[in-house]
């Protein structure tokens, strides 16, 4: 205790001196450190194995943040997100507004950034609370999307945790997460990926948690969750209100004494999202997201917008012409950008994280296999989801750079399924070595039947 006091003091200490020569510095560092700090806590509080989490958080928070300065330094907000400086824009403006010098503002400006409905209304509301704390300063609210993408990684460790009990694939999912580029790149940035990975691995564990015993605190996060991701990606919402929803219903047992708790769990979810209104906000935004003429033109726009765009001539307006798309969207999906269809830098400067993609795939299908045959029922939220989702992106994505960028959002799950096939290997690899030392009591040697073991490892 005494060790953390004094580098609790050590760590105020150089903010307040930082602070002096510089204000924005000083505000920097006292950001990163604060929820730097409520991350650690959080995870000395939520894992069994506390210092070695804070180590990969650590190493993914380092890695965001030196993206996060180097496309501060180089200026290539466009290059990487564009999106960036539009958050950066509408947030400033909503500060304004707060602050009551709006005036300048036409209507529709006003209804665009105070609007509880649409896509991304969210961050108009995030980006102006911090610059309502900190002052307009897009690299502050960057580098605190950093931190919070960096939380993604413990989060994966706590979730793989509870749905396959084994240490050493809650750690791999985890560092997983923390270096793969992809997750880097987007989390680093001014915007709405990380959050959404966050709200998305957060929400799972609250899931699994309902699934174990009624806790008000669970739903209480689940229903954060469900806020943060409508104001996000609203189409993804309903998604995850439906693996949700499937999984507490079907949950782990048909027992009674455990059905009822779910069932009561999902009534106080729903009864705080309406007083909340968010089912109302949700039904309104629900018949956008679900008219295939609509999704028509947007992926239009998307295959016509840029040299990436792909299957221009599909046609998803009717329900036969969207089922026929979905071989290609997945492939395009999951497999895009091709590493010798490179049209243009950003494509190019992909090609590396691709390559390290495709080599995961064996892993993932391994560790499917393996979920659906022996932890079907704990990972149905996550099954439901990734299914879905892979289903809507493949029906509405046109294009290869906005399909490469959102396909993190299933990433983060599929991360999880590499682990166990790594792992599945790994324990046959350590079996037939204990087999030639001669090494080994006897215990049953099918890798299945080891990893099926609760105990820690």
């Amino acid at each position: 205790m005494k060790r953390f006091q004094t580098i609790a003091i050590a760590i105020f200490l150089i903010i307040g001196l930082t602070a002096a020569f510089s204000p924005t510095a000083g505000a920097l560092l006292l950001s990163i450190v604060t929820l730097s700090a409520a991350v650690i806590f959080l995870i000395y509080r939520t894992t069994d194995e506390p210092e070695t989490v804070a180590k990969i958080f650590l190493l993914a928070l380092l890695m965001r943040l030196a993206v996060g300065v180097f496309i501060e330094i180089f200026d290539l907000r466009d290059f990487f997100g564009g999106d960036s400086k539009s958050y950066d824009y509408w947030g400033h403006q909503l500060t304004l507004v707060w602050a009551g010098k709006g005036g300048t503002l036409s209507p529709f400006e006003l209804h665009r950034i105070a609007s509880l409905s649409g896509s991304g209304w969210g961050m108009n509301y995030f980006v102006a609370a911090i610059y309502f704390v900190f002052g307009r300063n897009i690299f502050i609210a960057q580098t605190i999307c950093g931190v919070l993408g960096a939380a993604t990684a413990p989060a994966v460790y706590v979730l793989s945790r509870k749905l396959y009990e084994n240490r050493r694939v809650a750690r791999t999912a985890a560092i997983l997460i923390a270096i793969m580029p992809a997750m880097i790149v987007w989390s680093s940035q001014l915007l709405k990926d990380g959050l959404v990975l966050l709200f998305l691995v957060v929400g799972t564990i609250a899931v699994l948690k309902l699934q174990e015993k009624l806790s008000i605190l669970a739903v209480a996060v689940l229903g954060i969750c469900f806020v943060g991701i409508l104001s996000l990606r609203f189409y993804i919402f309903y998604m995850v209100a439906v693996a949700a929803i499937g999984s507490l219903v079907v949950g782990t047992s048909g027992r009674l004494r455990t059905f009822v708790p779910r069932l009561a769990a999902l009534l106080l979810l729903g009864l705080g999202l309406t007083y909340f209104g968010v089912i109302r906000i949700a039904t309104t935004d629900i018949s956008r997201a679900t008219d295939l003429q609509n999704v028509q033109r947007s992926r239009l726009d998307l295959a016509r917008s840029a040299d990436s765009g792909f299957s221009e001539e599909s046609d998803v307006s009717t329900p036969t012409g969207a089922l026929a798309t979905i071989p290609v969207g997945l492939t395009f999906l999951f497999l895009a950008p091709f590493p010798w269809m490179a049209a243009n830098l950003r494509q190019a400067v992909t090609i590396p994280e691709t390559l390290l993609w495709y080599a995961t795939i064996p892993f993932i299908i391994s560790g499917l296999v393996y979920t659906i045959r022996r932890r079907f029922s704990r990972a149905l939220p996550v099954l439901i989801f990734t299914v879905m989702l892979s289903i809507a992106y493949a029906i509405f994505q046109g294009n290869v750079g906005t399909a490469y960028r959102q396909r993190t959002q299933i990433q983060v799950f599929l991360y999880i399924f590499a682990a166990v096939g790594i792992e599945l290997i790994l324990e046959k690899r350590r079996d037939r070595q204990m087999l030639t030392n001669r090494a080994m009591t006897f215990q049953p040697q099918a890798a299945g039947i080891m990893f099926d073991r609760t105990e820690s490892r």
